[in-house]
C-alpha cells in the first residue's frame, strides 16, 4: 500500500541498509534507525532508547528489526551488551511498537541460534536442520537471540502485534572468521561451498523480509529458517558427512571441471543442511541463488552478488580493528 512507512533497525549494517535500499527504490517510505549515522539512516539512537523509538515509530506500519550484536561481537562485547541490545532492545522496540498501531513486524533472528544443534557426533550423519529442530545455544549471542525470538512469540500473544521471526543462515560478504578455513579455502571457494547447506543471498535475504512484514497479519505469529534452497535429501545425510565430495558429484558432475579449472575445493563434509521448505511455502518465497545458479555464474566468470549485495559492499562488524571484521566503510 502506499501509505506504508516502515522503520528499519540496523540501517547502517548489511541487511538493514539493503532492506532501506530496496524499499526506497519502490519510492516507498523507509526510517532508518542506527547507533551509526550513514546513507541510510534516518535517526542516529539505540533500540533500548524509548523516547527514540516513539519518534522513529510516529507513522509507521511496519517494523523489520534487524539491529543487533552479532556472533562477530562476542570477543568484543560483554555479555551485559548482547542482553542490553538483543533482548532489552527488542522489547521495547516490540512494546513501542504495538503502542504506536504497528500493522506487522519481522525480527531478523540467526541459524547461528541452533548453536549445538547443528554439530552431530563425529559417527552421526549431518543434521537436517528445520524450524522443529531445538535450538542449543553455544555462547551468548545465541542465547540473547532465541530469547528474543520467545519475547516476540510472548509480546504477540499478550499485545497482538503480528510478529514473524526470520533465522537467516549467512550472507556476509567477508571471508570465514576460521582461521583453518581462510588458510584451507579461497573466500569465493568456500561462499560456492555454502550455498549447498548454510549461505543466503542478500537479496533473497530481503525478499524474504519484504514477504513476512506483508505476510505477518495472515500468520499471526510464524518463525522460518531463511537460506538457499539445497539439493540434498534426509537420504543423503550419511554420506553428506562422510564424503560430501562424492555426493556432489553425484548432484553436479559438471562443478568437477569448474572446481578444476580454479583449483577449488569442496568440503570433505558437511555437518548441517539447512531446510527453507517452510518459507517458502508460508511466505511465498522463491529464492534465486542457490548452488547451482551461482555455479552457472562462476563458469560464466560473473560475479555471484545481486546487483544489491555489490551496492551494499563489505561493512564488517567492529568500528576499530579487531579481527576478520572490522568496519570498512558506512
Amino acid at each position: 500500500m502506499n501509505d506504508e512507512k516502515i522503520l528499519v533497525t540496523g540501517s547502517a549494517g548489511h541487511l538493514g541498509e539493503a532492506l532501506v535500499r530496496s524499499i526506497r527504490a519502490e519510492g516507498r517510505d523507509a526510517v532508518g534507525l542506527d547507533v551509526l549515522d550513514s546513507r541510510f539512516t534516518t535517526a542516529t539512537g539505540s533500540i533500548t532508547d524509548r523516547e527514540v523509538l516513539r519518534r522513529c515509530l510516529d507513522g509507521v506500519t511496519g517494523v523489520l528489526h534487524a539491529a543487533t550484536l552479532h556472533k562477530p561481537h562476542v570477543s568484543s562485547h560483554d555479555r551485559q551488551a548482547f542482553v542490553d541490545t538483543n533482548v532489552s532492545g527488542t522489547l521495547a522496540l516490540l512494546e513501542e511498537s504495538a503502542a504506536a498501531g504497528v500493522r506487522s513486524f519481522v525480527f531478523t533472528s540467526s541459524t547461528s541460534a541452533f548453536g549445538r544443534a547443528l554439530t552431530p557426533a563425529a559417527d552421526e550423519p549431518a543434521a537436517w536442520i528445520t524450524e522443529d529442530v531445538v535450538p542449543v545455544p553455544r555462547n551468548i549471542y545465541g542465547v540473547t537471540k532465541i530469547a528474543a525470538e520467545q519475547v516476540c512469540e510472548l509480546l504477540h500473544h499478550e499485545l497482538g502485534l503480528p510478529v514473524v521471526v526470520l533465522r537467516t543462515s549467512r550472507f556476509f560478504p567477508e571471508d570465514d572468521d576460521r582461521d583453518e578455513v581462510r588458510a584451507a579455502y579461497d573466500g569465493l571457494n568456500t561462499k560456492v561451498n555454502e550455498f549447498l547447506y548454510r549461505r543466503v543471498e542478500l537479496q533473497d535475504a530481503v525478499d524474504a523480509h519484504r514477504l513476512a512484514l506483508a505476510r505477518a497479519p495472515q500468520l499471526g505469529f510464524g518463525r522460518y529458517i531463511v537460506s538457499a534452497t539445497p539439493p540434498f535429501a534426509p537420504e543423503d545425510l550419511a554420506q553428506l558427512r562422510s564424503d560430501a565430495p562424492a555426493v556432489v558429484r553425484r548432484l553436479f558432475p559438471d562443478h568437477v571441471a569448474e572446481f578444476a579449472r580454479r583449483g577449488w575445493r569442496m568440503f570433505p563434509g558437511l555437518d548441517r543442511v539447512y531446510v527453507n521448505d517452510r518459507a517458502r511455502a508460508d511466505l511465498g518465497w522463491t529464492p534465486r541463488f542457490d548452488f547451482r545458479h551461482v555455479l552457472d555464474l562462476v563458469r560464466a566468470d560473473e560475479d555471484i552478488r545481486s546487483p544489491l549485495a555489490r551496492a551494499v559492499g563489505a561493512k564488517g562488524y567492529h568500528q576499530h580493528p579487531h579481527g576478520v571484521y572490522t568496519t570498512r566503510s558506512r
